[in-house]
């Protein structure tokens, strides 16, 4: 991934802020997603402030970014609110079909085999057991229809069932007072989310989709759907989930991507 991409992603514009850099220009910049405190604020000075660092070179630019996406992880969970839902909608407003998105073709899709399948399950948790994918079908069950935002810019609205996220960290006894839980897939993908994110209600371990058994495309044998993170926060094909107080970082968060990742 290219510089001036992994700048765009953190909701800033690259290539203006590199050209500040080396000209020493201001110039504002526009910001996705609920970084309303930095938008149509952040100039050269504002980033130099924030970050510590002197804007000479392209690499003390990027340190700068990345700096000021830490601070806006730290912002975006002070203002996260465990108790406020996303908005449902009626089925009859579910996007059919609904888009596939992932960083490789859907020729590359992976197929996972369900009979040799085993969730793990490690970290600061009590029971470190496997899970097959018929015991996790047996526990209680939710639906939701939300919408997906994608960080390019478009969002879909589908229809996604499964295990509360919260009842199964319970279930594994897991240590609800860490930092972190992340995930690694069957497609080499991994991310990570905060515990509150973890443990709010519409927080769900899907294993369905559209009443369905969720199907290859869509993240088969598990994904974490999540309406309040943006797209690139739920991970598809799930087999190992981990809890725990070190920074799991993400496949895209390590590319610069911001880790909170709200919607």
């Amino acid at each position: 991934m290219s510089q001036k991409r992994r700048l765009s992603l953190l909701g800033l514009d690259g290539g203006a802020i590199l050209k500040e850099a080396k000209n020493l220009l201001a110039k504002r910049v526009e910001q996705p997603s609920r970084r309303t405190f930095l938008r149509n604020s952040l100039t050269l000075g504002g980033l130099a402030m924030l970050s510590g660092c002197s804007l000479s070179d392209d690499e003390n630019v990027e340190k700068a970014l990345s700096t000021v996406s830490r601070f806006n992880d730290r912002v975006q969970g002070w203002l996260f609110d465990p108790n406020k839902l996303a908005p449902t909608y009626p089925e009859s407003m579910i996007t059919r079909p609904f888009p596939f998105n992932a960083y490789y073709g859907i020729d590359e899709v992976r197929h996972v085999d369900e009979e040799s399948f085993r969730l793990e399950v490690t970290g600061m948790v009590a029971d470190k057991r496997q899970w097959r994918l018929e015991e996790l079908r047996a526990m209680a069950q939710i639906d939701q229809v939300t919408r997906h935002i994608c960080v390019e810019g478009w969002s879909a609205i589908g229809k996604w069932g499964g295990v509360p996220f919260s009842t199964f960290l319970k279930r594994v006894g897991a240590d609800l007072t860490a930092k972190y839980v992340g995930f690694k897939c069957a497609d080499d993908y991994y991310t990570s989310i905060d515990m509150p994110t973890a443990l709010h209600p519409q927080t769900i371990l899907a294993l369905t989709y559209d009443g369905k058994t969720l199907p290859p495309e869509y993240g088969f044998p598990m994904k974490l759907r999540m309406p309040t993170k943006l797209g690139y926060k739920n991970p598809k094909h799930i087999q190992a989930i981990f809890v725990t107080n070190t920074y799991p970082g993400g496949y895209w968060e390590d590319q610069g991507y911001n880790w909170f990742g709200g919607s």
